[in-house]
C-alpha cells in the first residue's frame, strides 16, 4: 500500500483524489510538528491563566460569556462533542470520510489551531486503519463549520460514537478495541478545534468533483460520436473560431472534439454535397455550452483545493503566540463553487438532452425515426428520451443556488450561514442524471452510427462504439431498454469511456490547478 505524506498547506489535487480513492497510508511531514506543539502550548497557558479566552475556558456560541473553571475544562470539550452529535441521515461514504479524516489532519497540523500532536495523529491512524466513522449527512448549515457531522467524527474517536463497517453502523469502543487503538482524550480546545472547520463541505465537493470527472470524460466523447452519428460538421470545432473568443476551456473542448473527429470516414464522406448550412447548436455549441461548464468545474478544483489546505476552526493561535477569534469556519468559498459545480453539471446534462433530442428526430437528424427501422410497430428511443427530458428538469431544480440561502442560528449569533453542505451534498444525485442522460445519448448515438454502415467513425468514436456492443447489442426492434440503459451508465461512471478520451494522444489535462 501506497503511502502518502502530509506536508500541510501543500496538499495537491493529485494526492486528495488518491486519498478519496483509497489504498493509501498517511504520514505526517515530521517538520510540522513543531509549529503543532509550540500552538498548542499557548492553548495550554490560556487554560491555566485567568483571562477568559472562547472555547478554552469560556462556554460556545450565544454562551461564549460564560466562563468555565479550571476543573471543567475538560468536560466541557467532552460536552461540546456530545450536544453537537446531532446529525440526521445516511452515511457520509468511505471516499467522503477518508478526505474528511485527512483534511481535517492536514488543517490541524498548520499549527495555528492549538491541539497536540496526539490529535493530528489519532486522526491518521484511524485513516490508515482503515475505519470509517459514522457521519450522517444532514445537520450542517456550514458556518461554524461543520459542527454536527464533524462531532459525529470526534464522538467515534472518543469511543462514544460509531463506525460504519461493511455498510453495518458498529459502538465505536468495540472497533476501537479491536483495531487496539486507544480513545481520544480531549484537552483544552480540541473539541472544537476538530468541529470546528469546513471538512465535510469541502469533501463533499471534492466528491462531486473526482465522481463528475469520468463522466465529463464519456460526455465529451459521446458527444462526438452523436457529431457522426448525426453527419454534423467538424467545421465549428476550427481553432481559429475559438481562439478569437479566447475562453481557455472552450478552447481545449474543442480540441477534444477535433481529436476525437480525426479520421472519420463519415465525417469525410459528407465534406461535399452536403445541403445543410449549420448544425443545431446542440452539435455545433458543444466547445461553448461545454468548455464553459470546464471553466467552472477548474475555478471550482483551485478553491477546493486552496480549502482542503485551509485552518478553518476558531480561534487561532498567530505566529506571535496571540489567540484571535475570526470566520474561516464560514464556507461560503465552498458554497459559491459548489453551486458553479452544480449549474456545470446541469447543462452538460441539458445539452446531451437536446442531443437525444435531435437525433431522434428524423427532420433533423435524417436517421430513421426514433432511430428504429419499423416505426409505428416500434416506438424506438421516444420514451428513452422522455427519461433522459425528466432527468434533466430534475437537475434544473437541484441546480438552485443553495448560497443564497441563510438561516439564523444560535440565537442569531450565527446569523448568516453558507449551506455548503447542502450545496455539495446535492452534486451526486446530479451526476448520477447526468450519467443516465449520457448513456441514453450514448445508445442512442450508437445507433445512429448502426444506420450509416459500412461507413465508420474515428479510431477513438469507434473503441467506444464497440465498448458499448460488448454488453448492448444494436436495437433491431423493441426490447426491454431499461438494462442496456444500465449497462450503459456503468460505462459513463466506470471510466470506460474516459480511458478512450485518454488515449487520445496529446489533449490538455481535464483540470490541474496550478
Amino acid at each position: 500500500m501506497a503511502s502518502l505524506l502530509i506536508t500541510p498547506g501543500a496538499l495537491t489535487l493529485e494526492q486528495l483524489q488518491a486519498i478519496h480513492a483509497g489504498g493509501v497510508t498517511l504520514a505526517l511531514d515530521p517538520a510540522a510538528r513543531p509549529a503543532i506543539a509550540a500552538a498548542a502550548a499557548v492553548v495550554q497557558r490560556a487554560a491555566a491563566g485567568d483571562a477568559p479566552v472562547y472555547g478554552v475556558n469560556t462556554g460556545f456560541g450565544k454562551l461564549a460569556s460564560t466562563r468555565i473553571s479550571s476543573d471543567d475544562l475538560a468536560t466541557l470539550q467532552r460536552n461540546l462533542i456530545r450536544s453537537h452529535s446531532v446529525g440526521v441521515g445516511e452515511p457520509l461514504a468511505a471516499p467522503v470520510v477518508r478526505l474528511i479524516l485527512a483534511t481535517k489532519a492536514a488543517s490541524l497540523a498548520r499549527g495555528a489551531s492549538g491541539v497536540r500532536e496526539s490529535v493530528v495523529d489519532k486522526l491518521l491512524e484511524i485513516f490508515n486503519a482503515g475505519l470509517v466513522p459514522f457521519i450522517p449527512c444532514q445537520g450542517s448549515v456550514g458556518a461554524s463549520g461543520d459542527l454536527a457531522p464533524l462531532a459525529h467524527l470526534t464522538l467515534a474517536l472518543m469511543g462514544e460514537g460509531e463506525f460504519v463497517v461493511d455498510g453495518k453502523r458498529k459502538p465505536a469502543a468495540a472497533m476501537l478495541k479491536e483495531t487496539g487503538i486507544a480513545p481520544l482524550e480531549l484537552a483544552a480546545k480540541e473539541g472544537l478545534g476538530l468541529i470546528n472547520g469546513t471538512q465535510v463541505s469541502a469533501s463533499l465537493a471534492l466528491h462531486g468533483l473526482f465522481a463528475f470527472e469520468p463522466v465529463l470524460e464519456a460526455a465529451i466523447v459521446i458527444g462526438a460520436l452523436t457529431v457522426d452519428a448525426a453527419k454534423g460538421s467538424d467545421g465549428p470545432f476550427d481553432p481559429r473560431i475559438h481562439q478569437l473568443r479566447g475562453q481557455p476551456g472552450q478552447i481545449d473542448v474543442a480540441q477534444y472534439y477535433r481529436q476525437l473527429l480525426a479520421g472519420s470516414v463519415i465525417r469525410s464522406s459528407h465534406v461535399e454535397g452536403d445541403d445543410r448550412v449549420q448544425d443545431p447548436y446542440c452539435l455545433r455549441c458543444q466547445p461553448q455550452v461545454v468548455g464553459a461548464c470546464l471553466d467552472q468545474l477548474r475555478h471550482a478544483a483551485l478553491v477546493l483545493l486552496r480549502e482542503a489546505n485551509a485552518v478553518t476552526d476558531n480561534p487561532l493561535i498567530l505566529d506571535n503566540g496571540t489567540m484571535v477569534s475570526g470566520g474561516n469556519f464560514h464556507a461560503e468559498p465552498v458554497a459559491l463553487a459548489a453551486d458553479a459545480m452544480a449549474n456545470a453539471i446541469a447543462e452538460v446534462g441539458a445539452i446531451a438532452e437536446r442531443r437525444i433530442a435531435m437525433l431522434i428526430d428524423s427532420g433533423v437528424s435524417r436517421l430513421p425515426p426514433f432511430l428504429t427501422p419499423n416505426a409505428g410497430l416500434n416506438s424506438g428511443f421516444m420514451i428513452a428520451h422522455v427519461t433522459a427530458a425528466a432527468l434533466a428538469s430534475e437537475n434544473k431544480s437541484l441546480a438552485h443556488p443553495a448560497s443564497v440561502d441563510s438561516l439564523p442560528t444560535s440565537a442569531n449569533q450565527e446569523d448568516h450561514v453558507s449551506m455548503a453542505t447542502f450545496a455539495a451534498r446535492r452534486l451526486q444525485p446530479m451526476i448520477d442524471n447526468v450519467a443516465h442522460i449520457l448513456a441514453i445519448e450514448f445508445l442512442a448515438a450508437a445507433e445512429g452510427i448502426e444506420f450509416l454502415r459500412p461507413l465508420t467513425s474515428s479510431a477513438p468514436l469507434e473503441a467506444a462504439h464497440a465498448h458499448l456492443r460488448q454488453s448492448v447489442p444494436r436495437f433491431a426492434q423493441d426490447r426491454f431498454m431499461a438494462p442496456d440503459v444500465e449497462r450503459a451508465t456503468a460505462l459513463v461512471h466506470t471510466g470506460a469511456l474516459s480511458k478512450v478520451f485518454r488515449a487520445v494522444p496529446a489533449l490538455p489535462a481535464l483540470w490541474t490547478p496550478a
